[in-house]
């Protein structure tokens, strides 16, 4: 899509501020003819953070996804499974509610998927109603009049933790390995030729290479000449049926910011609890191996963190817009130090004792 960003005019512009308006956030009167200016601007990072996105201003594919996402309330529409999927803030809904009753609805993704109907059929016998998946009055009804203490964390297991008992080493693991951005979208430039889009794609070789040679069964998610969307590039770790996703991409801002950090699903009310493990696994080798600073980890709801059924990270092992750490990514020993750190992170996650004899 285009981007939708600060000096956009036009119905599109409307169309995003409506939404945001209705999310409770202000915009300036001088701006609601369809001008995108600096109270836009500020509503935008708003909602942004809200939703656990990146909050640079910018409306894009995520962005805007969760602007439309937003608008729907448990009620608004008949639920079921479907594809593609339902996804808002009525599946959320949903999900939460049954997840406080102990109907297992998965992580409160707001996607629904084969995990919610398994739980929305289950509620349905339960309360005596037909179970048939689909949520409409009858079952939204039955939901209110039992009240589900909102408040009360879930009790639902995560079945990805769950998956993950059956793994004991990395040997035969399929890894889902993304390389960020493509030739269609480079990304963040440093101070050199060298683009993020390049970088990623050589951290990303260079850990097929090391998972290999652990025994593990690594797949690309594009070459070299592909761009797909993150929707894309979800669906097809998904359908390797991945145990782990790793997303390669560098940080940028100004010159003096350094360091590395990794991104795990996570919004306000739910999260990723085996992919918050496997980025503070990864965060401590990169920077116990790659001699960068410490960044920690965060909850994102970025598409290739949300969409994956398998734990998830998006890790950004440094700044490509800091001369010093570009220079190092240009360097071959700096790129095996960060395909060994985020091997042995995948290694120490899926059977700790393999990694013990290296470390």
């Amino acid at each position: 899509m285009k981007l939708i960003r600060a000096g956009t005019r036009g119905p599109e512009v409307r169309d995003v501020q409506q939404r945001l308006l209705l999310q409770g956030l202000a915009i300036a009167g001088g701006e609601l003819a369809g001008t995108f200016g600096g109270s836009t601007d500020a509503a935008v990072r708003a909602f942004q953070q809200r939703r656990s996105l990146v909050a640079d201003g910018i409306v894009g594919p995520d962005t805007w996804g969760q602007l439309v996402e937003a608008g729907w309330r448990l009620g608004d529409r008949t639920l079921y499974l479907h594809i593609p999927h339902f996804r808002g803030d009525d599946v959320r809904d949903l999900q939460r509610k049954l997840n406080t009753l102990g109907f297992d609805a998965w992580r409160e993704d707001g996607i629904f998927g084969a995990h919610v109907d398994r739980a929305i059929r289950e509620f349905q016998r339960n309360v005596g109603v037909e179970s048939d998946g689909i949520v409409g009055p009858g079952s939204v009804d039955a939901l209110a009049r039992l009240r589900p203490d909102m408040a009360a964390p879930g009790r639902h297991d995560v079945r990805e933790t769950e998956s993950l008992r059956e793994i004991a080493s990395l040997a035969g693991a399929v890894i889902a390995i993304d390389p960020g951005h493509g030739p269609g979208d480079t990304g963040a430039q440093g101070p050199g030729d060298l683009t993020e889009e390049e970088a990623a794609y050589r951290i990303a070789t260079a850990l097929h290479i090391e998972l290999e040679r652990r025994g593990a069964r690594p797949m690309l998610l594009r070459s070299a000449s592909e761009t797909p969307d993150a929707k894309t590039r979800a669906e097809s770790a998904n359908s390797l049926q991945a145990v782990a996703c790793i997303s390669v991409h560098l940080n940028d801002g100004d010159a003096s910011a350094s360091g590395a950090t990794c991104f795990y699903f996570g919004t306000e009310r739910s999260q990723s609890r085996a992919g918050q493990r496997l980025a503070d696994l990864i965060q401590e080798e990169l920077v116990a191996r790659g001699g960068v600073m410490d960044c920690r980890t965060h909850p994102m709801a970025l598409t290739i963190l949300r969409e994956t059924q398998m734990p998830a990270v998006m890790v950004e092992p440094c700044f490509i817009t800091n001369p010093r750490e570009a220079s190092l990514l240009g360097e071959d020993a700096f790129i095996t130090d960060i395909a060994r750190a985020l091997a042995i992170g995948l290694e120490r996650f899926l059977g700790p004792e393999a990694a013990a004899a290296e470390r």
